[in-house]
C-alpha cells in the first residue's frame, strides 16, 4: 500500500499574477503623529462613521463627541492583543502558544463571536499608539522577562526587550490585514540635540518600536502648524521624508505632496488615484554642481 496521501504530497508554488495583485483590495497603514492639541484625534472627523471603527485607548473622545461611528475602549494589553487577533485572523506562522495564532484566533472568536461582524468596516482608526506603547510596557513588566533571573528584582531592559517584540508582533499583525484601512495616531516629541537643533520623534515607550515603525507602515505623516509666505499659521500633514523641518514623514504611494490638507478621506482617495509612470517616480533631479574655485582663488 502506497504510503503517498494528499499531506506528503508536494504542495503547489502559490503564485500571484500581476493582474491578481492588481486586482488585490489593499489598505492603507499609515501612522500620523502631532504634538499634543494639534488636532490628530479631530481626523477621525473626515472619515466616514459608517465604515470606520474607532479605536479609543486615550479615552479621549471629547473631540469627536458629535462623531457618529462605532467604537471600542481597549482598557489593558491583552485587550489589544484580542482586538488585533479578531481584526487580523490568524498568523499560520505561529505556534499555538503564541499571541495571534491560530489557537489564540479560536479562544478570540468564541469571545467576540463571528469575525464578519467587522466586515462592515474598512477602516481601524488607533487612537493612540502612544498609549498602547504604555499598555504594553506595563505588562511586559509584570512578565518573567521583566524580573532577574539570578535576583528576582525587576529588570528594566528585560522587560523593555519583551516591550519592543510585543509591539512589533501587534503592530505587524495589523499591517498584514490587507482589506482594511489601519491608521495609529500618536504623539510627537520635541527636543534640541547637542548641536541645539530639534529634533522630532514619536512619543512611543522603548526605542525599537518607534525605529522600526516607518517600515512597517505605508505612510508616516505629520500633523504641523506650519505658516505660509506672509507668516500666516495652518494646519497641514507633511507627507515627505525630505522636508525642511525635519518633521518623520513617508509616502511610500509616490502620489502625495509636500504638504496635504488634513483629510483623511480625500488623502486617502489621492493614494489610491492612479500612480505616475514607473520613469517619473524614479527621476532623481541632482542638484546643480557647486561652482569651483579658480586656481587664482586658490593661491
Amino acid at each position: 500500500m502506497s504510503d503517498v496521501t494528499q499531506d506528503t504530497l508536494p504542495r503547489r508554488l502559490q503564485i500571484v499574477t500581476a493582474d491578481q495583485r492588481m486586482a488585490e483590495p489593499r489598505g492603507i497603514k499609515a501612522a500620523i503623529f502631532g504634538k499634543a492639541g494639534i488636532g490628530k484625534t479631530t481626523l477621525l472627523m473626515t472619515l466616514l462613521s459608517t465604515t470606520t471603527l474607532f479605536v479609543d485607548l486615550e479615552a479621549g473622545d471629547l473631540a469627536v463627541e458629535d462623531w457618529q461611528g462605532d467604537s471600542m475602549r481597549p482598557r489593558t494589553w491583552e485587550d489589544c492583543q484580542e482586538l488585533a487577533c479578531f481584526i487580523g485572523g490568524p498568523n499560520p506562522a505561529l505556534r499555538d502558544d503564541q499571541p495571534y495564532s491560530a489557537a489564540s484566533y479560536e479562544k478570540v472568536r468564541a469571545k467576540f463571536g463571528d469575525a464578519s461582524q467587522l466586515d462592515r468596516y474598512d477602516t481601524i482608526f488607533v487612537d493612540s499608539i502612544t498609549v498602547a506603547g504604555r499598555l504594553c510596557l506595563q505588562w511586559c513588566r509584570g512578565q518573567p522577562e521583566g524580573f532577574s533571573d539570578k535576583t528576582g528584582r525587576p529588570d528594566l531592559r528585560g522587560a523593555y526587550g519583551l516591550h519592543g517584540r510585543e509591539m512589533i508582533g501587534w503592530l505587524t499583525h495589523l499591517q498584514h490585514t490587507r482589506r482594511k484601512n489601519v491608521i495609529f495616531v500618536g504623539v510627537l516629541d520635541e527636543k534640541l540635540d547637542d548641536f541645539n537643533r530639534r529634533v522630532f520623534s514619536p512619543q512611543i515607550d522603548g526605542a525599537k518600536t518607534g525605529l522600526e515603525l516607518p517600515g512597517i507602515v505605508d505612510e508616516v505623516l505629520t500633523l504641523a502648524e506650519i505658516k505660509d509666505e506672509a507668516g500666516k499659521p495652518f494646519r497641514g500633514l507633511v507627507c515627505q521624508t525630505l522636508n525642511p523641518w525635519g518633521y518623520p514623514a513617508k509616502d511610500r504611494s509616490g502620489r502625495l505632496d509636500l504638504i496635504e490638507e488634513p483629510h483623511l478621506g480625500r488623502l486617502f482617495e489621492k493614494i489610491r488615484s492612479s500612480a505616475r509612470a514607473p520613469i517619473e517616480r524614479l527621476v532623481f533631479d541632482r542638484p546643480a554642481d557647486p561652482a569651483l574655485p579658480s586656481p587664482d582663488a586658490q593661491s
